[in-house]
């Protein structure tokens, strides 16, 4: 993005959106569980029900010219499992009791929130944003990308509308008009706390902000299927999680370690799913269409579709293709392909013998990138699934499951629901898990007094202690 000056004009207008939303932080904070759980429904609706969200999704994905009309509508059951978490959880006044403890939480306001969107996403991480913020009586600014500036100002727009249809204030959600990185960096230094939902120059930014800031990484999905894998199954998941959203999310599928002893049938069902594996020359072409000589990733082959992918490659595939499969040249930063691919291409990689060497080949693809953010298995060896979660550098590891319909979140996993996901130190991130309502939230911890529970020292120390170690003669101060 272009450096540009921010003008004395725009510099007005975020004064004029930050008084606003200083002005109804005062209002928000008081209120009442059941006034935060109303308006959290309300604006769920009004953005997430069946017709405006196919609306919205269609309109984002016409905008960045990236994805997938239908694949985006899915991520419909994120708002929805959002909201289920958000509402099974209190927020206002007393929300944790720990009585053999002494220990009352109360849950209070983080305060205005600057939330900056992803293009990827442009519909669905406010409508999250806002669930979660509105329940912990947050105010936020959205911040767009720029490629899909009028997709999230239109769905913040939605939300604002359903607020003000119950009676309350639509400035507990404002969304800016003009983006760039100077006004970027404006409107994060007028916050208490950011949101940064995006790539490593979002985080590097949030985090260089001076102010608290919840990130996340970026992705380089990873599954390995060892010889307890059914290949028809795993090809099924594999494709549901490659092809959704024409591959634009960083739980896609990326790369596949397929062990020896399946890995024919396994090729065999993923053509069977849709795959289209390309040949040695064919890969070649692929990899100029995706990365310019410096390395960087062309725009212009993110998160469309494979017959598209192709096509600007140099060669034709079928129309019923779903996705494109290479095999691996070799895994390092001189191997593109083992890489994050943003698009419907993977990578597939041969394992021979023991399951360390699987382990092994996932080592070196994180070395590439993708640390921190999530890895998968599908397995049915319980020995083999904890080796992997001992060693995967991530803080995700989804066993037998679509990663891109699990890791954030699944009606049929226990992981909180959210479109924003922490990576960890490995990802340049501060938390190691889905940022969900408690990150949206500050703490006022009451400790109560409890029977003194404090061990010996010969208990404490171990075989380290010495009773005849004492210290030199002096007052005794007894507590």
């Amino acid at each position: 993005m272009a450096k540009h000056e921010v003008t004395p004009e725009q510099l007005a207008k975020l004064d004029e959106i930050f008084a606003k939303a200083r002005a109804a932080e005062k209002q928000i904070e008081n209120y009442t569980q059941e006034q935060v759980d109303r308006m959290v429904r309300c604006v769920a609706w009004a953005a997430g029900n069946p017709k405006t969200f196919q609306e919205i999704c269609w309109m984002g994905v016409d905008e960045a010219g990236a994805g997938d009309r239908n694949g985006r509508y899915g991520k419909r059951h994120k708002i929805l499992g959002v909201l289920r978490d958000a509402l099974r959880q209190k927020s206002v006044g007393a929300i944790e009791t720990i009585p053999e403890k002494g220990i009352t939480r109360y849950g209070k306001p983080a305060g205005v929130i600057t939330s900056l969107i992803p293009m990827t996403n442009p519909e669905l991480t406010p409508i999250v944003t806002a669930i979660y913020a509105l329940k912990a009586r947050d105010v936020v600014v959205f911040s767009p990308h720029p490629r899909t500036v009028k997709t999230t100002n239109k769905v913040v727009q939605i939300m604002r509308d359903a607020l003000a249809s119950i009676g309350e204030n639509p400035d507990f959600l404002q969304c800016v008009s003009e983006v760039n990185m100077e006004l970027v960096a404006e409107t994060m230094k007028r916050c208490d706390l950011i949101m940064a939902t995006g790539g490593p120059a979002m985080t590097k930014a949030a985090h260089s902000s001076g102010k608290p800031a919840y990130c996340s990484g970026a992705g380089n999905a990873t599954m390995i299927y060892d010889e307890t894998a059914i290949p028809a199954e795993a090809a099924r998941n594999t494709r549901i999680s490659k092809t959704s959203d024409f591959g634009s999310g960083c739980s896609a599928d990326g790369n596949i370690i397929i062990s020896d002893a399946i890995y024919d049938e396994t090729v065999k069902a993923l053509i069977a799913e849709g795959g289209y594996l390309a040949t040695d020359e064919e890969r070649a072409l692929l990899k100029k269409a995706m990365w310019n000589e410096e390395g960087h990733r062309i725009v212009a082959t993110v998160a469309v579709s494979p017959q598209e992918l192709c096509r600007k490659a140099g060669f034709e595939i079928p129309a019923d293709r779903k996705f494109v499969m290479v095999n691996s040249e070799g895994i390092g930063k001189e191997f593109k392909f083992s890489g994050e691919k943003l698009t419907t291409l993977l990578t597939i990689y041969k394992y021979e013998g023991e399951f360390e060497n699987a382990l092994k080949m996932m080592d070196e693809i994180y070395k590439v990138g993708g640390r921190g953010h999530s890895c998968g298995i599908y397995s049915f060896d319980e020995e083999h699934i904890q080796r992997l979660a001992l060693r995967a550098p991530v803080t995700r590891v989804m066993v037998r499951q679509p990663q891109s319909k699990a890791n954030a979140g699944s009606a049929e996993n226990g992981m909180l629901m959210t479109s924003s996901m922490g990576c960890g130190t490995w990802g340049g991130n501060q938390v190691s898990e889905n940022i969900a309502l408690k990150h949206y939230m500050n703490s006022t911890w009451v400790a109560r007094p409890i029977m003194k529970d404090q061990p010996s020292e010969d208990v404490l120390f171990g075989e380290f202690f010495d009773g005849a170690v004492t210290r030199e003669q002096g007052e005794v101060i007894k507590f």
